[in-house]
């Protein structure tokens, strides 16, 4: 045979925090969880923790299911896993990522300049990826924390074809941990869910509460061109709670569910000649489930949210040349979703139920000069949207993303995005399915003339410089992002307009920095991130007013070190408190109205204190036998044990007191972790 020789395109700019974490090419972040280090508060490479450690990306209430993007909302986040939409992306209420990352093989963040092969989603976008290739041999592991245990693995069964599989189960209804119960004081806080499990004077609790999910995946190589893929994913949460009154012997009994069950399937085809395709479909299920039985009288209350999604998607790519790739392609997407809420006494119920249908059209090429220094894409996403009962639209979708090399180590780089969405969460009630899970999905209907949801539409443009040069990377950009027709209904107010209609928009204008000093055995950073987020509703007063999520200025001071199969990180978070609305000061209660009702201030005029928290982790690796790895972690979130005030909001009592209910973070948190692999 003779020798052949292929040059690989070098497509990483820069691996900085932590080793397995990198800036691709196009600017997105690149995840690869095999390679993971360590970052401060982590054991493990939580996929959705990790990517908070980047600027620019927050939790506010500290749940890895309500993450903020450059200042937008979770549901406007385009979370795919194997090109399966999620719709859920939590365990234990919002604490833990549903995603088991031992599988998982790269994850990727795009926060603007997205390619236009992805709808939906007009905040971001995380594509999951889990290990595609067969492997010659079984390899896999097992471990457990203070919260779950998990078991994963992958088993050839022929040469073309192999198994893969995890399963995780957590461990709070067997034993409690202080892991576990800082979380259930997290999670419950200010819901039904009033105590722990146990006998406080006259009443008894009892709460049985756990998850699990599992993962299975087919990988079958047809022949050297043609490669089919099946990939299987369920979610569940699951929350039963009874208190009994020892003395009137009256029970309340609650019951809370929430599943994600999604299978999708992939063929991937080489034609020669420069041709590929991907062919790619899917149906996902998620579905939250309440009921409720009252222990002073017989009502019974029923809520259940249920999304349905079918989708078919087929990319081309012809490689035109050494320089340039041309994608094309068709996504068909269908989503249905159903609202049902039924009170026994008094006896009402309502079941909405709504389709929504779009069908894209995308094309882009991908352009990288022979001399490396500039590479370029562009294209455009035509949608055709129709909801059958009510109306149909044409949106396009320009996409820009350049980066270019100027000097020696020095790169600036250009995005840009239109992109739209037709689903979004919203807050019907405060104590909406047991006030723990508040946030129902809906489909988009303008046309409705009692409550419209428009399509949320955004455009978004930033520019940044990096400086990387052997261990020193500097980087820097600003964007600019605005999203118009969001409801007052999705962006959870707590105050006047917590259950209004009004339809306006959010503009957001901010500049992220970090500086990253790394060699073999330690990195340092510091990050800043300044956001400018206002609201403007033209029903409200005064029409322009800070967003919900309105962090002025977050910083992170973090490091790591490396020594002999140590791993050490300590990290420092700080940001400025979110606004928050107060009841008016002078004349606080309007009792003119039945039932009476708080006055407010203007809306989002008062700040809460700073956020601080220190968070630390250590990580050994050592070898139990030649074939058999294992790790040892610990680690704890808020090292202070700092009280942080998450939310705060106000609320009448039954005597016309206004009563202010606070939000805190998590305490002090301790974990720890073994694993072994092979």
């Amino acid at each position: 045979m003779n020798e052949s020789f292929e040059q690989l395109q070098e497509v990483i700019v820069y691996q900085f925090l932590t080793t397995g974490l990198s800036k691709q090419l196009d600017a997105s972040i690149q995840l690869n969880t095999g390679d993971f280090g360590i970052l401060p508060g982590l054991i493990e490479p939580d996929v959705l923790q990790t990517i908070q450690a980047l600027p620019g990306i927050k939790s506010i209430d500290e749940t890895v299911s309500n993450i903020n993007i450059r200042g937008g909302t979770n549901d406007q986040n385009l979370i795919l896993w194997d090109g399966i939409k999620m719709y859920q992306s939590g365990h234990f209420f919002g604490l833990i990522s549903a995603f088991n990352p031992y599988l998982t093989d790269k994850v990727t963040l795009i926060k603007n300049g997205t390619s236009a092969q992805f709808g939906d989603g007009v905040s971001g976008v995380l594509d999951i990826q889990t290990k595609n290739e067969i492997a010659d041999d079984y390899f896999g592991g097992a471990g457990f924390n203070l919260i779950n245990g998990d078991i994963y693995g992958q088993a050839p069964l022929a040469n073309n074809m192999a198994f893969q599989f995890s399963a995780r189960r957590s461990l709070t209804d067997f034993f409690n941990t202080p892991t576990y119960d800082e979380f259930f004081k997290k999670v419950f806080q200010n819901t039904q869910i009033k105590g722990t499990t146990g006998q406080a004077d006259d009443i008894r609790r009892e709460e049985n509460f756990y998850f699990y999910d599992f993962t299975g995946k087919l990988l079958y190589d047809i022949n050297e061109a043609h490669k089919a893929r099946i990939s299987f994913i369920n979610i569940n949460n699951n929350l039963n709670y009874t208190e009994q009154n020892l003395t009137s012997l009256r029970e309340t009994n609650s019951r809370l569910n929430q599943t994600n069950l999604s299978v999708g399937g992939s063929l991937e085809s080489d034609w020669g000649n420069n041709f590929t395709t991907k062919l790619n479909a899917y149906y996902t299920r998620y579905e939250l489930d309440s009921k409720n039985t009252s222990a002073f009288s017989a009502q019974i209350l029923s809520q259940r949210n249920e999304v349905k999604e079918t989708s078919l998607k087929l990319n081309t790519n012809y490689q035109l040349g050494n320089s340039l790739n041309w994608l094309n392609g068709y996504q068909l997407n269908e989503v249905g979703i159903t609202n049902f809420s039924e009170v026994t006494q008094p006896s009402y119920d309502n079941n909405i139920k709504g389709v929504i249908r779009t069908h894209a059209l995308f094309s882009e090429l991908d352009y990288k000069s022979p001399d490396e220094k500039l590479y370029a894409r562009g294209g455009a996403r035509l949608n055709y949207v129709e909801n059958l009962d009510t109306f149909s639209e044409y949106i396009i979708e320009p996409r820009l993303n350049i980066n270019y090399t100027i000097a020696n180590n020095f790169k600036t780089e250009f995005l840009g995005e239109f992109k739209n969405q037709t689903t979004h969460q919203v807050v019907d009630l405060e104590q909406n399915f047991l006030g723990i899970e508040k946030r129902r999905w809906q489909i988009a209907d303008p046309d409705n003339d009692l409550v419209p949801l428009p399509i949320t539409k955004s455009k978004q443009g930033s520019l940044g410089f990096n400086y990387d040069h052997h261990s020193l990377y500097v980087g820097v950009e600003g964007f600019y992002k605005e999203v118009k027709g969001i409801s007052a209904r999705t962006q959870e107010f707590q105050s006047e307009g917590q259950f209004n209609e009004e339809i306006g928009l959010y503009e957001i204008k901010g500049i992220e920095f970090l500086i990253n000093k790394k060699n073999n055995d330690y990195s340092v950073w510091l990050s800043y991130t300044y956001n400018l987020n206002n609201y403007t509703f033209e029903e409200i007063v005064p029409r322009t007013f800070p967003n919900n999520l309105d962090v002025r200025h977050t910083i992170t001071f973090a490091g790591n070190y490396i020594y002999n199969g140590f791993k050490i990180g300590v990290g420092l978070n700080y940001r400025t408190g979110k606004p928050y609305t107060k009841p008016d000061s002078v004349n606080p209660i309007d009792t003119t109205v039945f039932p009476s009702m708080i006055n407010y201030q203007e809306p989002n005029r008062s700040r809460l204190p700073e956020y601080i928290r220190i968070d630390a982790s250590a990580i050994y690796d050592f070898n139990l036998s030649p074939g058999l790895k294992a790790t040892l972690g610990a680690s704890v979130l808020n090292l202070t044990n700092r009280k942080n005030i998450l939310n705060t909001y106000y609320r009448l009592k039954d005597t016309d007191e206004i009563e202010s209910v606070e939000s805190v973070s998590l305490g002090l948190t301790p974990n720890f972790s073994f694993r072994v692999s092979f």
